[in-house]
């Protein structure tokens, strides 16, 4: 039986190539008499690529772009810090996310969050989303000092919600960080899609996270024929 669902935030929850395309663009815009020597264009594209989907942090993303582009007047430093406090403003959602955290609900099952990620800035983008107050415990890895694909961090998880590992799945676009690391501890792993990776040994797969209920239907009658 499947009590507990437990959920990775950026790639799965969070739209964050779209995120961070708005926030960009505004960044251009509210900041434009220091960057306006640069093409729009130019000066999205290169962040975009020196952020390579977040597995850059964003100090070294703005110190080589302050050097690349020729920013001045404006220190690299001010610039990470508009990225800190501004992301929150610019966060997407993937679509039927609220309708589908409402469903699980609906169905009495625990929900849980586990992302690596800055403390303070990814719990404002989980605000900014609306659905903290969805999850039974939400892991940031720099507040737990662990990461994915960590298995302790998933273990802690459990703990917090208290399920055993076959009582839950893990929903995650990373292969490695989100369904291996899942599956190495006894956790069924799903993966929701992205471009970035192919044949993943996933236990499911989904494009959408409104097709996640009818998997746990599923799941729950394999378990159910089991006994």
């Amino acid at each position: 039986m499947i009590k507990a669902v437990i959920f990775d935030l950026d790639g799965t929850l969070l739209n964050r190539d779209e995120s961070v395309k708005k926030f960009i663009n505004n960044q251009y815009e509210r900041l434009n008499v220091w960057v306006r020597h640069i093409p729009k264009e130019k000066y999205i594209t290169r962040f975009i690529e020196l952020d390579d989907r977040g597995n850059v942090w964003k100090d070294k993303v703005y110190q080589q772009l302050t050097g690349e582009l020729d920013i001045t007047g404006i220190t690299w430093e001010d610039l990470l810090q508009d990225y800190i406090s501004q992301f929150k403003n610019n966060c997407i959602p993937f679509p039927n996310l609220l309708s589908m955290l409402d469903e699980l609900k609906s169905n009495n099952l625990i929900l849980g969050m586990i992302t690596n990620g800055k403390g303070q800035f990814q719990k404002d983008n989980i605000k900014a989303l609306g659905i903290e107050n969805y999850f039974g415990t939400i892991l940031v890895s720099e507040l737990e000092g662990i990461k994915k694909p960590d298995p302790k961090i998933f273990k802690r998880a459990l703990e917090q919600l208290n399920v055993s590992p076959n009582e839950s799945i893990f929903v995650g676009d990373h292969p490695e960080n989100d369904v291996k690391a899942a599956q190495n501890v006894g956790i069924k792993g799903i993966w929701k899609k992205d471009f970035q990776w192919n044949n993943i040994e996933a236990d499911f797969t989904i494009d959408d996270l409104s097709e996640l209920t009818s998997i746990i239907v599923k799941l729950s009658k394999q378990n159910t024929k089991s006994y």
